[in-house]
């Protein structure tokens, strides 16, 4: 389950007015993305710098943060905003079910498959995402901005926990040798022909891979592809935490397109009331 499919399954509590709003950007969803406005944005003409290399500057849509809401008015008229079930379509295939079932997971050695349910089971408890900290790497997915130039690349991230960016070198400089662990981690990039590559070190060992207690040491290694193909770009990463992990893990690909939409300042976020959960060990059990 990627980070965006978390955000899907918590239950929060909202006001008639904010899911208003979500409910009119829910309905723009449905027009973008879709197979055949890919293909086509992906045979336009692919942007170069005046140096040459491929242009990866723009804000990049891939349907994340809060777009993954999905409003709905319940029988009993309120309002559901967050971990909804999809109504059927009539005389359609009956909806997915939500949250989605998760196919793409770290794989553990054995010695630590009980570690990795003992935190599923209590994920209010021990995920940092569900306490506003910063959802760590690969987890956070593509950036919502990029902003490209001769030295390093910034990414920003509009995100359902706050603002985060990411500051990344490709001109060749070393690596730097005293940055303390974070959250983000420490990453060095370069540029190969249509795609930007970007590695990137020094974790702290307080997020998660992705949902369902993935979690890591402060070995992990990431390595993030960004093929840039006319105005769409083609996501991927690899995860490497060999202390851990008994192979490396890519968590399932993204697409993310140009846009004209800028990104805005998101909500504070706010640590959720955890002492009042009614059930407190996952973010998606039924209230």
């Amino acid at each position: 389950m990627t980070y965006r499919a978390l955000i899907g399954s918590v239950i929060v509590a909202m006001s008639l007015a904010a899911a208003s709003v979500a409910a009119q950007v829910s309905a723009r969803v449905p027009q973008r993305g879709t197979p055949e406005q890919l293909k086509q944005l992906s045979s336009k003409p692919t942007p170069k710098l005046a140096d040459g290399r491929t242009d990866f500057n723009g804000t990049w849509d891939h349907l994340g943060g809060i777009e993954f809401v999905r409003p709905q008015t319940k029988a009993d008229g309120s309002i559901c905003l967050i971990g909804c079930t999809p109504p059927s379509r009539a005389g359609g295939p009956p909806p997915a079910p939500f949250p989605p079932v998760q196919t793409d997971f770290p794989k553990y050695k054995p010695e630590f498959v009980a570690k990795v349910k003992d935190l599923t089971e209590h994920q209010v408890k021990y995920d940092t995402v569900l306490q506003c900290q910063p959802p760590g790497v690969p987890r956070i997915g593509p950036p919502s901005k990029i902003v490209q130039n001769a030295r390093e690349v910034v990414f920003l991230y509009d995100d359902v926990n706050g603002s985060f960016f990411r500051i990344i070198p490709t001109d060749g400089r070393p690596r730097r040798k005293d940055v303390p662990a974070s959250y983000l981690g420490d990453a060095v990039g370069r540029i190969e022909g249509d795609t930007l590559v970007v590695e990137t070190t020094s974790f702290n060992d307080e997020t998660w891979l992705t949902d369902n207690g993935a979690f890591h040491t402060k070995d992990l290694k990431v390595t993030e592809r960004f093929r840039r193909r006319g105005d769409t770009i083609e996501y991927s990463a690899i995860v490497q935490d060999p202390s851990v992990l008994a192979e490396p893990w890519s968590p399932k690909g993204q697409m993310m397109w140009i846009t004209d939409v800028e990104i805005e300042e998101p909500a504070r976020c706010e640590d959720r009331d955890l002492e009042h959960i009614v059930d407190g060990s996952h973010h998606d059990n039924p209230r």
